[in-house]
């Protein structure tokens, strides 16, 4: 048996959809994939959280030697320190009652150390405001650098250089380094994207040449496997863990695999050729056009009709040897956002659904566990 292989879907006829499936034998599979892409470096390695937000997959991710992770929220921050993370950035800027609840986390967990980002001089003083009032620790500060996204950070320059040279130790924080978030770079070209990573490269470098000391988190999963080639800083890449069908479509050339399916069935069929299922977008993220969100193996021609809550509209040619009440499995387009949709996973493992549950323990903003005492 392929021990790496989905079970049939009829299989997981008591499995309740929509719901996750979770293949652990791939999962381990893209694990070591991404540690064969930084040559068995783990410390270059900083995984991002909010592809999966499951204490259990740190604890996985811990067994192999990651030990430093990037997170999104802080509910993602609370759930990696308490699995025993030794450095957790905050990829956000902390603003409002978060810069309390970042001291508070970062005081209940003495052991981690929390860092997040800052692009603006204003920030960095809401940052520093509290921090040095409430910490007994220095938070430590990336600086955000906008590389070419034009979200959020600060493009090399004057505004930048003036931006660290505030990031005063005695404020209670600290400066760590750059922060360089590439997601514009997500042409299905393997030599655009390249061309356009190798151009901030050369802008980081420049930096490093002034203040060698800086550390750097750096790309996105479409451009991880320039960064982990062609440099020696750590690696930020989320999706890889599971994959997807969006980015397994478009970036063959990594070699991941998709680890998490949803089951799905027939609700009803509204009219000859048509069929609809029980995934609406409070299951499956709805984020991008109709006909990019979802894939079913099954059904190779499905065309996404419509979409509501808890509805899904397909046509098939297929749909006539589809009975009511049959499974199938759906295979999402974007896997994080789908991922927060959902409190659980259930384990496929050697190639047979277990009987296994993992929580989704970090998909809320924030856990309620170290909040106390924030409004004070």
């Amino acid at each position: 048996m392929n021990l790496h292989a989905w079970p049939d879907v009829q299989s997981c006829s008591d499995v309740a959809s929509p719901g996750l499936l979770l293949n652990l034998d791939l999962v381990r599979s893209n694990l070591a994939q991404m540690l064969q892409h930084v040559g068995g470096e783990v410390s270059r390695l900083r995984p991002h959280v909010k592809t999966h937000k499951m204490s259990r997959l740190i604890q996985l991710q811990l067994g192999v030697g990651i030990d430093q992770f990037k997170v999104a929220t802080l509910a993602e921050a609370e759930m990696a320190a308490s699995c025993g993370a030794k450095d957790v950035l905050i990829a956000y800027p902390m603003v409002g009652p978060n810069v309390k609840m970042l001291a508070s986390l970062q005081n209940a967990y003495p052991s981690t150390n929390f860092s997040c980002l800052v692009d603006h001089l204003d920030g960095l003083e809401i940052l520093c405001e509290c921090s040095s009032k409430r910490n007994d620790f220095p938070i430590g500060v990336w600086v955000d650098v906008d590389c070419g996204m034009h979200r959020t950070g600060v493009s090399f320059g004057s505004r930048l250089d003036r931006l660290r040279s505030s990031i005063d130790p005695s404020r209670g924080v600290v400066y760590r380094g750059l922060h360089v978030y590439d997601g514009h770079l997500h042409q299905p070209s393997l030599d655009e994207r390249q061309a356009g990573a190798s151009t901030i490269k050369e802008a980081i470098e420049a930096d490093l040449i002034r203040y060698p000391d800086s550390e750097v988190v750096v790309g996105g999963s479409p451009t991880f496997g320039f960064w982990a080639r062609e440099t020696p800083w750590q690696c930020s890449p989320g999706t890889p863990v599971f994959w997807d069908t969006g980015y397994g479509g478009n970036y063959p050339e990594f070699g991941f695999s998709t680890a998490v399916k949803l089951v799905t069935r027939v609700i009803s069929k509204p009219g000859e050729g048509f069929l609809c299922l029980d995934l609406g977008y409070k299951s499956i993220a709805s984020e991008m056009p109709l006909e990019r969100r979802v894939v079913f193996p099954e059904l190779p021609d499905a065309r996404l009709i419509g979409q509501s809550e808890e509805h899904l509209v397909v046509r098939s040619e297929l749909a006539d040897s589809v009975q009511i009440g049959e499974a199938l499995f759906a295979v999402p387009r974007h896997i994080c956002p789908t991922i927060a949709l959902h409190s659980s996973v259930q384990i496929i493992e050697g190639g047979r659904l277990t009987s296994e549950r993992w929580a989704i323990d970090a998909r809320d903003r924030m856990l309620p566990t170290h909040t106390g005492g924030i409004n004070d």
